[in-house]
């Protein structure tokens, strides 16, 4: 008897039979050719019923769109608040007197905590080997004016001047505030690109004198436009020295906001620890006792936002849970009808040669490709909605790729799955009572 050799085998293949070899070959065109054969079938099924399968198909639609246009809220939204919300810098994090606040209770208790002071802040800064620089700011708000234009409710700021730095705030105008603009309590300004639009529309700003509260300040610089969060401006501020706001703004329940700067992100959690230490030492607090202020940083604030909107995910997948199931319901009981209709065809099918896995991966191929053809309905429209949403809204949307593979994967799965009684039934037909049913 001949051999043939294997490719990929090595010397081994010369020793296999022809005749294996070509048995396998006919396996394996045997079975594209079923798969192709079935395939076919099932679609020439879904073509002759058209209103039919579409009917069919709603809860899976409707599940698949659901699941589509929630993740993507949902990814939009995590993505603007990083950018927008959460992002505090480069390898940044905050020291304040609060932190996070989520209940009404951890509010009060936290009404009691000593009020984040200059001393702290220097004794920090001086101290600190794991932070590469720090900057504290205090903020109030007030109405500003420019000649006869008033502007209300402007967020007045006293920074240090490296604030601007570790937030990456360049001036589009003119210049950021110095360390000379801090010793000397000068009455200078930068200011955001809303006091440009309300006030200097066609006028150079740079020099002018602009007043808010019963206090002047002489522009040197423009900040490059921040954009908006939720609606908000953030661009509608005037930064002046820290100093300054002390000497002029300043109350007895101030509490400064410091931002810190690591070496690396790696060294954050490092840092974090450091300034933690160095406060619990400088305020006395027992080693069982919390802290008596708050440590945020990108991770804790979208650790946060997380927990809310996984409430909305979950709905979300309750939703899509509750479609997906009366969608394979319906296709169960869509595929048992069109197993009786069919009765005749099986008998000659099962008469032909067919056996009962042919009969099975007949019906369950056929139910899983209905139910792939409503994941794609699903998707399509999901991202028309997307589409709609983005145009018609603020709302921020981005549809991940993995909610589409994800969303194709389980409808196809649950038509499959929904499929295996009816094709069980259908391959359990007697083939002689099957060719007596009428056509």
């Amino acid at each position: 008897m001949g051999v043939a050799p294997i490719e990929g085998l090595g010397g081994l293949g010369r020793f296999l039979p022809r005749a294996s070899v070509n048995s396998r070959t006919k396996d394996l065109r045997g079975t594209l050719v079923t798969v192709i054969e079935t395939l076919k079938l099932a679609l020439d099924a879904l073509r002759a019923h058209k209103l039919r399968s579409f009917l069919t198909l709603l809860g899976v639609i409707l599940a698949v769109t659901t699941l589509i246009a929630v993740m993507s809220v949902v990814a939009g939204m995590n993505f603007y608040v990083a950018d927008k919300v959460a992002n505090l810098g480069a390898n940044v994090y905050v020291v304040d007197r609060f932190g996070i606040i989520t209940s009404d209770d951890e509010w009060v208790k936290a009404q009691k905590r000593p009020l984040i002071t200059n001393e702290e802040f220097q004794e920090l800064k001086t101290e600190m080997r794991t932070a590469t620089q720090l900057a504290a700011l205090l903020d109030s708000n007030s109405d500003v004016r420019y000649g006869n234009d008033l502007l209300e409710n402007v967020t007045i700021t006293g920074i240090t001047p490296n604030y601007t730095e570790i937030r990456s705030l360049n001036a589009a105008l003119g210049r950021n505030l110095t360390e000379a603009d801090e010793t000397h309590h000068s009455p200078v300004a930068v200011i955001g690109t809303d006091l440009v639009k309300k006030f200097f529309s066609n006028v150079d700003p740079i020099g002018k004198t602009i007043r808010a509260g019963t206090h002047s300040y002489q522009v040197v610089g423009v900040t490059e436009t921040i954009g908006s969060a939720f609606g908000q401006s953030r661009d509608n501020f005037i930064f002046i020295p820290l100093g300054t706001y002390m000497k002029e703004w300043g109350t007895q329940r101030d509490s400064l906001l410091i931002f810190v700067q690591a070496g690396a992100a790696e060294m954050i959690p490092a840092s974090e620890d450091e300034a933690r230490m160095l406060l619990r030492a400088r305020r006395h607090v027992p080693f069982s006792a919390k802290d008596n202020f708050g440590i945020l940083g990108s991770d804790s604030i979208m650790a946060l936002w997380n927990s809310i909107t996984g409430s909305l995910a979950n709905v979300a997948v309750g939703l899509t849970a509750v479609f997906l199931v009366v969608g394979g319901i319906v296709i169960m009981n869509i595929m048992l009808a069109s197993v009786t209709e069919r009765t005749r065809e099986i008998g000659i099918r099962r008469a032909l040669g067919a056996r009962k896995k042919h009969i099975i991966l007949q019906f369950m191929t056929e139910s899983a490709l209905l139910a792939a053809v409503g994941g794609v309905l699903g998707i399509t429209l999901a991202y028309s909605i997307v589409a709609l949403g983005r145009a018609l809204t603020s709302i921020p949307m981005r549809t991940p790729i993995s909610a589409v593979i994800i969303s194709l994967a389980v409808s196809t799965g649950v038509g499959f799955f929904f499929g295996i009684y009816p094709a069980t039934r259908a391959a359990k037909l007697d083939p002689i009572e099957a060719l007596r049913a009428d056509g």
